[in-house]
């Protein structure tokens, strides 16, 4: 099993050469990849978190992160594909893996805050749609000599578009979340499937149910990489959904046993979130981690 952790781009850290920092750190101590999250407006339980403190662009943040690091994965988990125009966002991840030599995984999700969708001016009645379609805009874009696609909301063909990416077919789309709707995304459009919040038990049922909606489409079920997210509580949490959401108290035997459980019900990379914004003790977490959870559970 593959592991990585989160750097807190989302945790209102005033410098963001100490976020960079972490990730330069999450390479040294030889994690496989590195994840940071996206919203754009300080609303809701960002808000409640944040206030006016900085939440930085996820795709700039990685951008960044592709020039000082060689070697590890760089993810989104995950991109609230309905806030991004999928032609852009087609293009700057098409650039990030070029220029980071197909380093990037593009975990997306269809976003569940209200508050945003309006401030966006977005139904979330129209957020599956928007995600699906982006999904298939992307990987035309990404795949085609001749892109075509058309839509109520995009008409184009036989365009030219580029860069393609470094990787090929294209870059892995991880689909979040652990909704009827997420599943099968996962399973008819996704590379894989990236859930949140689970127990091992949860996604271990999750994985089967995605596997057998994917053989339904007329999918290879095993091509599809399982993924997840763990919480990991480091201080007092952040938000009384911080709390819902932990799984892992930060202690490293508990997180040995929760880990070797997710790799025992199939799980092939976790995905590790540490939710603080207190740089000294994520880098301390991440330290011991890598020395007592990594090697026993990898």
């Amino acid at each position: 099993m593959k592991i990585g952790v989160t750097i807190p781009n989302h945790f209102g850290v005033a410098d963001p050469q100490q976020v960079i920092g972490l990730g330069k750190l999450a390479e040294d101590l030889a994690y496989d990849s590195l994840w940071v999250m996206d919203h754009l407006f300080n609303l809701g339980y960002i808000q409640q978190r944040l206030d006016d403190k900085p939440y930085y662009h996820p795709m700039a943040t990685l951008t960044y992160l592709s020039a000082v690091t060689t070697r590890i994965t760089l993810g989104t988990s995950v991109m609230v594909l309905p806030y991004h125009n999928p032609v852009e966002l087609a293009k700057y991840a098409a650039t990030l893996d070029q220029l980071s030599g197909g380093r990037l995984v593009l975990g997306i999700g269809a976003g569940g805050m209200v508050e945003e969708f309006e401030a966006l001016g977005i139904p979330t009645s129209q957020r599956a749609t928007l995600t699906n379609e982006a999904i298939v805009i992307m990987k035309e874009l990404w795949t085609k000599e001749r892109a075509a696609y058309r839509s109520r909301r995009w008409s184009f063909e036989d365009i030219r578009f580029s860069p393609k990416p470094a990787q090929k077919p294209h870059i892995p789309i991880w689909v979040g979340g652990a909704s009827e709707g997420a599943k099968r995304r996962a399973a008819t459009l996704g590379d894989g499937w990236h859930p949140n919040g689970m127990t091992p038990e949860s996604f271990k049922d999750g994985c089967d149910e995605v596997r057998t909606l994917a053989e339904k489409a007329g999918r290879n079920p095993n091509a599809l990489l399982m993924s997840a997210r763990v919480n990991v509580s480091i201080g007092p949490p952040s938000t009384e959904r911080a709390a819902s959401r932990s799984s892992l108290s930060g202690e490293s035997r508990q997180a040995v046993d929760v880990l070797g459980a997710f790799k025992d019900a199939g799980c092939e990379h976790v995905c590790l979130s540490l939710d603080s914004g207190n740089v000294d003790a994520l880098a301390d977490t991440m330290r011991r981690f890598a020395a007592e959870v990594v090697p026993a559970v990898r």
